[in-house]
């Protein structure tokens, strides 16, 4: 429809769609606005999901397609109300091959607009929406740094961004991108600023939330950083963060018999919780050893003796602890483990081994010169 389309002017192009669309029962005339183009494309985007009951997918594609190539030939400042109107027409397409057709024409008016338009943000933001419904949402976001390089010249307000980011945080837990919804969401938090934090306490506990409710999080220190999280402190859900961050099972096991109710509230399963902090409780142990009896984890741990051997297997399934299981003597020989906490202690351990690290090197070299002086010298000889 767009190669019919294309060699017509815009009042032309905007007669042939009143046309088309009044072939399949909607309700608008065949005639041209004498208000102009603009209230000619008003009327038609009004219309425009009667080619959803459209059998051909081409055909519908085609249709959408013109109408983008005709908004995108209208000044934006004059084409704001049709673009906001056609993508909220596109987000309520019926179907998964309906939603991949208007997602492929969102993104193209996406593309076509000038990168300055305030509109890419709008049409961006429908994008998501379809994007989510069809489970699609890393064809639109890669990560934030693209987002940001995305949408940097058309300057999206901060509250725009906030709103964005909050649509992609959900968008990608529901579509399990655990690790990049809480990339979302930090960066979420890092848009309050020190005035506004207190008015971020929704979008931080739910931050908190979603990292101790994901199963492949477990370094969750660094959002004790965060300014809006800090504002929670004293309260029952930063008191839930601060025992994953650094406290043991039995510590959870007595906020949860304090508070289980609440907990329950916060949607958090409690198996869930339990096997996350025997691993991090584990880890935690594995920090300071070389070596860890099945007593010692059996009690730690509050496992009956079946289940320690299973879950030091299921331990070294994550890499997080690199262990060798020493069945005959009941123990376990740890050789290496992802801390738990990331903190001064650490960066200074890090320092002091990349020091040695450099200092071996140093020795090695020095070493070699050696050795190669003596082989000229033979060989002078």
């Amino acid at each position: 429809m767009l190669a019919v389309f294309i060699d017509l002017s815009l009042e032309d192009q905007a007669v042939e769609l009143r046309t088309f669309f009044k072939s399949l029962g909607a309700e608008i005339s065949q005639e041209k606005s004498p208000k102009g183009i603009e209230d000619d494309l008003h009327k038609i985007i009004g219309v425009c999901d009667a080619c959803f009951k459209e059998g051909n997918e081409a055909d519908i594609e085609g249709v959408l397609n013109a109408i983008v190539s005709m908004l995108v030939l209208i000044p934006v400042e004059r084409a704001e109300n049709l673009i906001l109107a056609f993508s909220e027409k596109l987000t309520k397409a019926p179907g998964h091959k309906l939603g991949l057709i208007t997602l492929r024409v969102l993104w193209l008016l996406f593309q076509s607009l000038d990168k300055r338009s305030p509109m890419r943000y709008q049409v961006y933001y429908h994008l998501v929406q379809i994007a989510s419904k069809v489970d699609q949402v890393r064809a639109v976001f890669k990560d934030v740094d693209t987002l940001k390089q995305q949408l940097v010249l058309c300057q999206p307000s901060n509250e725009q961004m906030q709103k964005l980011l909050r649509l992609l945080h959900e968008v990608l837990l529901a579509s399990k991108q655990s690790e990049l919804a809480a990339k979302v969401m930090v960066e979420l938090l890092g848009t309050y600023t020190t005035e506004n934090a207190s008015q971020a306490r929704e979008d931080a506990q739910r931050c908190i939330i979603a990292a101790l409710a994901d199963p492949g999080t477990f370094l969750l220190d660094p959002l004790l950083a965060l300014k809006p999280v800090r504002f929670l402190e004293g309260s029952l859900v930063h008191d839930l963060l601060n025992v994953f961050v650094s406290e043991k099972l039995s510590n959870y096991v007595s906020f949860y018999q304090d508070h289980k109710e609440y907990v329950q509230s916060l949607g958090l399963n409690h198996e869930q919780n339990l096997k996350k902090m025997r691993l991090l409780t584990f880890m935690q142990l594995a920090e300071g050893s070389t070596e860890m009896s099945f007593d010692t984890i059996q009690r730690e741990l509050q496992l009956q003796a079946d289940q320690v051997e299973p879950f030091i297997i299921d331990v070294l399934k994550t890499k997080l602890v690199r262990a060798r299981l020493d069945q005959s003597n009941r123990k376990v020989h740890i050789s290496s483990t992802m801390h738990r906490t990331f903190g001064r202690a650490q960066w200074q351990q890090l320092r002091d081994i990349l020091f040695s690290w450099k200092q071996n090197l140093a020795n090695v070299q020095e070493g070699m010169k050696s050795v190669v002086a003596v082989q000229k010298e033979l060989a002078a000889k």
